[in-house]
């Protein structure tokens, strides 16, 4: 059990240096810190793959890059964190487009965002353009994340 909790901190070390690492990026663009956090976590590709209703949980999207299932403009890519710049595609590679997974999730997604187009059938998707704060489904108080990380 001891090791479990080393584990899970040492895991909570990395996501929370990843995040820091966004926060800064947010920070450096033009325009309102928070309002560009959530802008790049919406970009990130295993958000794109959950959005894009590839995949059930943004968890699940996550261990589906990681593993090696999703193409970015053509080449593998295992990078959960990658950015997205707008123009780029999203793809389900040809040999796991027949996983459970990806098929079920697929038949029941109904999500349809102003910046994201999906081919159900082809299983590829566009990134559009970067969403703008009120096309953001989530319910955030980014200004709280702002004020934490600022200090």
């Amino acid at each position: 059990q001891l090791q479990e909790k080393q584990k899970a901190k040492y895991t909570y070390g990395i996501l929370e240096r990843q995040f820091r690492k966004m926060f800064e990026h947010a920070s450096s663009m033009k325009g309102i810190t928070g309002e560009n956090l959530l802008i790049l976590c919406e970009s990130r590709l295993d958000n794109m793959v959950y959005r894009m209703g590839i995949a059930p949980t943004r968890r699940a999207a996550r261990q589906l890059v990681g593993h090696g299932h999703i193409n970015v403009n053509g080449e593998n890519c295992n990078i959960p964190s990658r950015i997205l710049l707008p123009g780029q595609t999203v793809s389900v590679r040809e040999k796991s487009k027949s996983l459970q997974i990806i098929t079920e999730n697929v038949s029941l997604s109904k999500s349809k965002l102003d910046w994201v187009v999906f081919d159900n059938k082809e299983l590829t998707g566009t990134y559009i353009n970067r969403p703008v704060r009120d096309q953001i489904p989530e319910n955030i108080k980014e200004q709280l994340i702002v004020e934490l990380y600022s200090k």
